[in-house]
């Protein structure tokens, strides 16, 4: 395969599933159109994002919460730094995840959403994101499941109340402070199951190809740029690629612009094992495969990692 795969999510699955497949192996990622996450929902859900980051400072801060690794609420700008990096990145972001009732077995590993106050339209419309990107996520795992050779709701115990979280992100006009080497995103591999984007249209998403080559990601508007997270490729003993990616400082007008984006990171359960399916493994190569672990004990590790807990 020499492309990263372009397919409709609203053709049968069993027609999409080798070239979305074959892309995740070779790329780590596919670009995904007719996703099912309406028009005016994208274009709302844009508009509360900016109307949140255009709060003053002091507002924004009020919505960071200390000891939980920014999994819920405000992260600042300059706070988050890739694994391995030397700088941070040259962005801000809010994170929604799951609702669960407090009985919940599974509310112990979620912290209960928060809202920013100043924008009152900001809960409902993330709320019906996050719903939204929760099954177009499962809809793209069922064709992966498919790939695998698998039944199509292979993957539905597995996230079934998943640790998943939505990020809304804003890279600000390059400062001229930057540190030196600093960049809206440094290389890096994302920790989930897979990752939905909106907003890559614009220029700046590239994925480290096994040629060790800069590759640019550019779906169509509107379209999804998907790509495999550390786990599933752990889980599919690396026959799926979890591709270290990036997002450039743009140049001219555009580094005196704003760029937003709305990236979703489907999780498994908290609880689920990911231990490498042995249809991934090849006869006497058993040993050479990764060790079990539970989904939390994996997020955890890699979020030290990155400096968040």
């Amino acid at each position: 395969m020499s492309d990263i795969a372009s397919v409709s999510l609203e053709r049968p699955l069993e027609d999409i599933a080798r070239d979305l497949g074959e892309s995740f192996a070779e790329f780590g990622f596919g670009i995904v159109r007719d996703h099912g996450i309406p028009d005016d929902l994208v274009a709302r859900a844009q508009a509360a994002s900016e109307a949140f980051f255009a709060l003053p400072e002091e507002a924004k801060r009020a919505y960071k919460i200390e000891g939980n690794a920014g999994a819920r609420g405000y992260t600042p700008f300059g706070q988050e730094q890739a694994k391995d990096a030397t700088v941070f990145d040259l962005k801000e972001f809010w994170h929604v995840g799951r609702d669960l009732d407090d009985g919940h077995p599974l509310a112990r590993f979620m912290e209960p959403n928060i809202w920013p106050a100043e924008v009152p339209e900001f809960e409902p419309t993330m709320r019906e994101l996050f719903n939204a990107f929760d099954a177009s996520g499962s809809r793209i795992l069922s064709a992966i499941a498919i790939h695998l050779g698998e039944a199509p709701d292979f993957f539905d115990p597995a996230i079934e109340d998943g640790n998943s979280v939505l990020r809304l992100l804003r890279y600000p006009p390059l400062p001229e402070d930057a540190p030196d080497g600093a960049i809206r995103a440094a290389p890096h591999g994302d920790i989930n199951a897979i990752t939905l984007l909106l907003g890559a249209e614009e220029a700046g998403l590239e994925l480290l190809t096994r040629k060790g080559e800069w590759l640019a990601v550019s779906p169509p508007p509107g379209a999804l740029a998907v790509n495999i997270g550390d786990m599933l490729e752990r889980l599919t003993n690396h026959r799926l690629r979890s591709t270290t990616h990036r997002v450039v400082n743009p140049s001219g007008d555009a580094a005196r612009r704003t760029r937003y984006s709305m990236p979703y990171f489907l999780h498994f359960r908290p609880d689920f094992e990911i231990a490498p399916l042995p249809s991934c493994i090849a006869e006497g190569a058993e040993g050479e495969a990764p060790e079990p672990i539970l989904a939390h004990d994996f997020l955890m590790q890699r979020l030290r990692e990155i400096k968040l807990a």
